[in-house]
């Protein structure tokens, strides 16, 4: 069934089974198909579901919680968090619920408050491993070693063979400097789990810290041929080679850690240092501008940059690399004496001695400085130092664990649908929802709970006055060419008709016909016409009013696309905005009229009165998806950003998928 149809058949599902009568049986119903929507990965059509059953019975716990699960694998946090407050608050005895909130505090970097809620699950469900490693990761990251290393002996007395459990002692131990002590716990990982190419790498690493190089060569081979993927194990096992003299060695593992991770600077750095170790320095300059482009921060970078300009005789260049070294590690003296040597190049002896006696008077000092413990930067080959533990939160948060169910299959599933499986990594672009029209044709959005009806074009429609319905939209399809044809063709027939007996309800509707094929300009003109032939106050001058707005603000819009924006422009925006304040003073609760008032008030970048505009819509629709998605993203715009947040989460919850995609790039 196609997705459309689907929506479709749920929603006609929904109305059927939301019968009053049957409120008991159909509100566990929902649940339990919202809860299959959850299990497939539907988050976004799940939350649909828990929003009715929200509504039926407010006083449920469960609902809330479900919501929160599918809100947190769309990396809603903060909505994700109230839901959790509002399940706790309505059942406190269910460890999944703690478990759930104590994910999202980690997530918002509240760890006391984790730790908090871990430690509440666990007096629930003392015996859950999973709660459990995650109090004792969220103790670590708070650095409470000790205390994290507490639990990890607990589990461990009762799994003395559980190699994830030996592993994680071993980060803890390494985080603690305990490399002793971390060695020993990833042997132990090792020998109940021989296959794993991660402990095989974290075993590696550590003897590699130790200066095991030996040790660390066979361990880092071992987990590259069980297939790790990590190019942090292939970095590592290059500094060996390049330690070693085997500089082809190197070149093939940096490489391959390059292909692994493009995006590593570690990665560029060290195959930059080891191109300049065999003369190759255009193309080691070549590696250190990428690393130096992807962590900027890391001055001390510069220093092995510098030493290759300086082979190519960019002097200017060696200057500003040195200087901005000098910049962040004053007592770095090498600096200095790059920087002289690279200024007597150009013949500027008087800079090249200040550098020079600069170098010289804190050389003097040295002893002085030492005390003093001064950074000094690293300009070594760059080890990577322990492989990336759980940074997918999809595994780290087990929707099968909350809910005390069997693990769901770890591979993400891959959907056609835009509406499925994690929406927030669907790009998104940074824009306002367009504004709400009337036409006769609009785009599926069911999913949306924007009340989409208004009484007046209710009654327009039922008076068969237009050729068809009017519905209200913010996503309008594009025209066939044959439905393109129809419609210029509608337009020569009307145009007959009203030659003959003009009325404004058939002027209106040729000025629609001429909206549909983009001439807003006759579009308009017909609206003009139209309204000058009925009463000012009649729900037909009031649709015909807020019409000619939206035709006048795309006509403003195609003008400016392709540089024909005419020297009237700005009357034309106040027309407009006085075409919806008519609107608003003979119908004030037309929600879309205040919306897209908002929307154009954002364009002319009057932020502040664009937010009471959405906020007058909201207070009078408090589903409107697309009011809070604006008013999210204006929020934001102004810096506002934990007032922007919270409205593109309500968005989410209302529908708009988009939202979380936002949320996920500006928390």
């Amino acid at each position: 069934m196609k997705a459309v149809s689907k929506y479709i058949f749920v929603f006609c599902l929904l109305s059927f089974v939301l019968c009053p009568a049957k409120a008991q049986l159909n509100t566990d119903r929902i649940t339990a198909i919202g809860r299959n929507a959850l299990y497939f990965e539907d988050y976004v059509l799940s939350i649909q579901y828990f929003n009715q059953v929200i509504h039926l019975k407010p006083y449920l716990a469960e609902p809330y919680f479900y919501r929160a699960i599918a809100k947190i694998q769309l990396e809603d946090y903060q909505g994700a968090l109230r839901d959790c407050n509002s399940a706790i608050d309505r059942n406190p005895f269910s460890p999944g619920y703690y478990y759930a909130r104590g994910y999202v505090y980690r997530q918002l970097n509240r760890l006391e408050d984790a730790e908090t809620d871990y430690t509440e699950a666990l007096h629930f469900s003392p015996e859950n491993r999973t709660y459990m490693l995650l109090r004792a990761d969220t103790r670590a990251q708070m650095k409470h070693y000790d205390e994290a290393l507490e639990d990890i002996e607990a589990m461990l007395r009762r799994e003395p063979q559980s190699a994830s459990v030996w592993s994680e002692k071993g980060i803890i131990s390494i985080s603690k400097k305990d490399t002793l002590t971390a060695l020993d716990a990833f042997e132990q990982a090792a020998k109940y789990d021989k296959t794993n190419p991660a402990v095989w790498s974290m075993l590696g690493v550590t003897n590699l810290m130790l200066e095991r190089e030996d040790d660390a060569y066979v361990q880092l081979t071992q987990a590259i041929n069980l297939g790790s993927k990590w190019a942090g194990d292939y970095i590592n096992r290059g500094v060996i080679h390049y330690h070693r003299h085997n500089y082809r060695g190197a070149l093939s593992d940096y490489d391959q850690a390059v292909k692994l991770s493009p995006r590593d600077a570690d990665c560029y750095y060290n195959r930059g240092v080891m191109r300049q170790e065999v003369g190759d320095y255009n193309n080691a300059l070549e590696d250190f501008n990428t690393a130096i482009s992807l962590a900027p921060e890391r001055t001390e970078m510069r220093y092995q940059r510098g030493l290759v300009e300086m082979q190519l005789k960019q002097w200017k260049a060696v200057v500003t690399d040195m200087n901005a070294l000098i910049e962040r590690y004053p007592y770095f003296l090498p600096s200095y004496y790059l920087a002289a040597q690279a200024k007597a190049q150009q013949g500027n002896q008087a800079e090249a001695y200040k550098y020079r006696k600069k170098a010289q008077d804190l050389e003097e000092r040295k002893e002085a400085i030492q005390a003093q413990q001064a950074a000094q930067p690293n300009t070594d080959l760059m080890i990577a130092e322990a492989q990336p533990q759980k940074k997918d939160h999809r595994k780290e948060f087990s929707t099968s664990t909350a809910q005390n169910q069997p693990e769901l299959p770890e591979e993400e599933q891959k959907y056609d649908s835009q509406t499925r499986g994690s929406v927030q990594k669907h790009h998104q672009d940074v824009v306002n929802e367009p504004n709400v029209v009337l036409s006769y044709y609009t785009q599926d959005l069911s999913l949306r709970r924007t009340n989409y009806y208004h009484p007046l074009v209710d009654k327009i429609n039922k008076s068969e006055i237009l050729p068809a319905a009017m519905r209200f939209t913010s996503q309008e399809i594009a025209l066939t060419a044959e439905m393109v044809d129809f419609h210029f063709a509608e337009i020569t027939r009307l145009s007959r008709t009203i030659d003959n007996t003009p009325s404004a309800e058939l002027i209106f509707a040729r000025a629609i016909e001429f909206a549909i094929v983009q001439d807003y300009a006759s579009a308009i003109d017909d609206c003009t016409r139209a309204i000058t032939m009925v009463d000012s106050h009649s729900p037909l001058a009031i649709i015909i009013t807020f019409c000619r707005a939206n035709w006048r603000y795309r006509l403003l819009e195609y003008q400016r696309a392709t540089g024909e924006q005419e020297a009237t422009a700005n009357m034309d925006f106040d027309i407009m905005l006085r075409d919806y304040d008519q609107v608003l003073r003979l119908q004030p609760d037309f929600t879309f009229a205040l919306y897209n008032k908002a929307n154009i008030l954002c364009a002319q970048h009057e932020y502040k009165d664009a937010i009471n505009y959405y906020t007058q819509a909201i207070s009078i629709d408090n589903d409107f998806a697309e009011a809070y998605f604006n008013r999210g993203l204006t929020y934001i715009f102004t810096g506002e950003n934990e007032k922007g947040l919270s409205d593109l989460s309500k968005a989410g919850e209302l529908g708009m998928y988009q939202a979380y995609n936002m949320i996920t790039r500006f928390k």
